[in-house]
């Protein structure tokens, strides 16, 4: 009896510390979200590219700023609702939003993310476009990979896909648009859906 008392205290400490390091109020249901924005806005872009009269984009056409403008879209609906879902979890859990773990999931986050947008956006200036989709893949996958330690671990696996697809996409650009859709699109919602099973639902 002793001996079962003492195991279920070291798993408390054990569950204590893992709360004060990391940042595990992330919901699996924004990351559904995330995927399907991704899917629907691809397929937006895909259908006025297809069905503009040149058949391809040019990057001072207005399809081009359409399809730009459908990026940002969908990044700022997933980022929106993956701190919307994430607060309220947060709370459920009775967790802060924002304390040091959770910035230093962010930051984290942000160092790759940021470096390979700024680093995409010098190649686009210079008119190197095949090894964008590749390069957004890449770049985000670190960033996951690199997040993960103040975060649930299984980020990580994301985060090993998405470099993956960049990398293969990386040596056949010319299906940067679907390997972008699997990554961002197909990914999210396995990802998504297994970690709400995972966590959220057992949670319940």
């Amino acid at each position: 009896m002793e001996s079962k008392n003492y195991l279920e205290d070291i798993n408390e400490i054990k569950n204590m510390m893992n709360r004060s390091s990391r940042f595990i109020s992330l919901s699996g249901l924004s990351g559904i979200l995330a995927g399907i924005y991704a899917l629907i806005g691809a397929f937006v872009a895909y259908y006025l590219v297809t069905n503009s009269v040149r058949g391809y984009l040019i990057l001072d056409g207005t399809i081009f700023r359409i399809c730009v403008a459908i990026l940002i879209g969908v990044a700022v609906m997933s980022v929106g609702t993956g701190i919307y879902m994430t607060t309220k979890k947060a709370k459920k859990n009775g967790e802060k939003i924002w304390d040091s773990s959770s910035k230093r999931l962010l930051i984290n986050f942000l160092i790759p993310l940021v470096t390979g947008g700024l680093y995409i956006l010098i190649i686009i200036n210079q008119e190197r476009y095949g090894h964008t989709a590749a390069l957004m893949l890449i770049f985000y996958g670190l960033a996951l990979i690199n997040a993960s330690k103040y975060s649930l671990g299984d980020i990580r696996y994301l985060g090993y896909t998405e470099v993956i697809l960049g990398l293969i996409c990386a040596l056949i650009p010319s299906y940067g648009f679907w390997f972008w859709v699997l990554g961002f699109g197909i990914m999210h919602i396995v990802y998504g859906s297994i970690m709400h099973f995972k966590y959220d639902v057992k949670q319940n």
